[in-house]
């Protein structure tokens, strides 16, 4: 299967940027925030080939990607994979209802 374009909202790249500066900020060391935008980017990789893999959301055409704390939410074209939210679990669901319903 041919690999699909990957496409970040700006949303979820905002998401993710504010996610990687908390733990920036958090843990004074660029350690855990280089492994998580590698393990991100990764998933997309291996989403863009496979997207199907990963399990379908309530949400039309929706599909989540896990990652342990961390989630990547998309949506498949045919020829590209569209990362609508990037996701910290431990946050409050109810706000990710807001992006997911956009």
């Amino acid at each position: 299967m041919a690999q699909r374009k990957i496409i970040w909202t700006e949303t979820a790249a905002r998401q993710r940027r504010s996610i990687l500066e908390y733990w920036l900020q958090r843990n004074q060391s660029t350690s855990y925030p280089i492994k998580l935008l590698r393990l991100s980017n990764e998933k997309a990789s291996q989403v863009a080939t496979n997207p199907l893999i990963y399990k379908a959301t309530e949400f039309p055409d929706t599909h989540v990607a896990a990652m342990g704390h961390f989630s990547l939410f998309y949506k498949i074209t045919d020829d590209a994979i569209i990362i609508t939210a990037f996701w910290d679990n431990r946050q409050d669901p109810k706000k990710l209802l807001e992006f997911l319903k956009a």
